[in-house]
């Protein structure tokens, strides 16, 4: 089993949930990077993993996404200077600790991650995907595991349905259906999750729902006498939003099972690194239980 985190979402969860009187030496923020610490060391704890990887969004608001829809993910702030400088030491942290780190300014970590799960099955082995982010379970394959690490809930590939609606095949396609509203992606108007939920339990893809778009109308849903033809309207909204919500699983990284393989922390790399943190004992004494 690999273990492949989604490293953006815990570091803004740390981000925003440590308090913010954390500050180096010279007085920067350094609430994430601790946070951020603190999930690590807890995973490394629990999962004993023997592979690891950790993906990180190299731009937070670009992507080859944009070009293909300049809107995407317009709709945020960009991070503040102080989180950056965060991101880049919660990288630094991986390094010391013996962890391979991942990142890309033109493909997001959700990229990355799909990418690692594919490369992990053709090596046989299978992925425990450790996020709290909905997009990333049409990457659950049978054997793999979705890890909320935050709510201690773990999703098989059978139990992908009864959490997100569909099943994991059909995930992206449910997306464009529906739209993402954190991304900017607006999907079919007036599709919401139950309906698309619908359309995807009878149909295996959107290509499928498209070209069967007369039995929509037999379909157990309000309105859906009048559903395919609000479907021909929107059907390249449609197929670009799955462009967008489509995680791209052949990133040209080059990695294989022996470069995952968890190696020992760099413990004096560490002990420099906790210092310019300002980080007392706390977290140096649970580095040093991990062996």
């Amino acid at each position: 089993m690999v273990y492949l985190i989604d490293a953006s979402v815990y570091v803004f969860r740390a981000w925003y949930g440590t308090p913010p009187d954390f500050v180096d030496r010279d007085g920067n923020p350094v609430n994430a990077v601790y946070g951020f610490a603190r999930f690590l060391l807890d995973l490394l704890e629990r999962a004993k993993p023997e592979y690891i990887g950790v993906a990180f969004d190299g731009a937070l608001a670009t992507s080859f996404r944009n070009r293909i829809y300049p809107a995407y993910k317009a709709n945020r702030e960009p991070a503040p200077a102080e989180l950056l400088l965060q991101f880049e030491r919660c990288r630094q942290f991986c390094h010391h600790l013996g962890l391979a780190w991942f990142t890309s300014t033109e493909y997001e970590a959700d990229d990355l991650v799909g990418t690692l799960v594919h490369r992990a099955r053709e090596e046989g082995l299978r992925a425990t995907v450790v996020t709290r982010d909905k997009d990333f379970a049409q990457l659950i394959g049978p054997g793999d595991v979705y890890w909320d690490f935050a709510a201690d809930a773990r999703y098989l590939h059978r139990d992908i349905e009864d959490r997100f609606g569909v099943a994991p095949e059909r995930y992206a396609d449910y997306l464009a259906l529906t739209g993402d509203a954190v991304d900017n992606i607006p999907g079919v108007p007036g599709v919401g999750p139950k309906t698309a939920a619908v359309l995807m339990k009878a149909h295996p893809s959107l290509d499928d729902l498209y070209a069967r778009l007369d039995t929509v109308a037999d379909l157990p849903l309000r309105g859906a006498s009048g559903l395919a033809a609000k479907l021909a309207q929107h059907r390249d909204a449609a197929f670009l939003a799955r462009e967008l919500t489509r995680i791209h699983c052949s990133v040209p990284i080059e990695v294989d099972r022996h470069e995952l393989r968890r190696r020992p922390p760099d413990r004096e790399g560490l002990a420099r690194f906790f210092d310019v943190q300002g980080f007392g004992s706390v977290l140096r004494n649970r580095v040093d239980r991990l062996g």
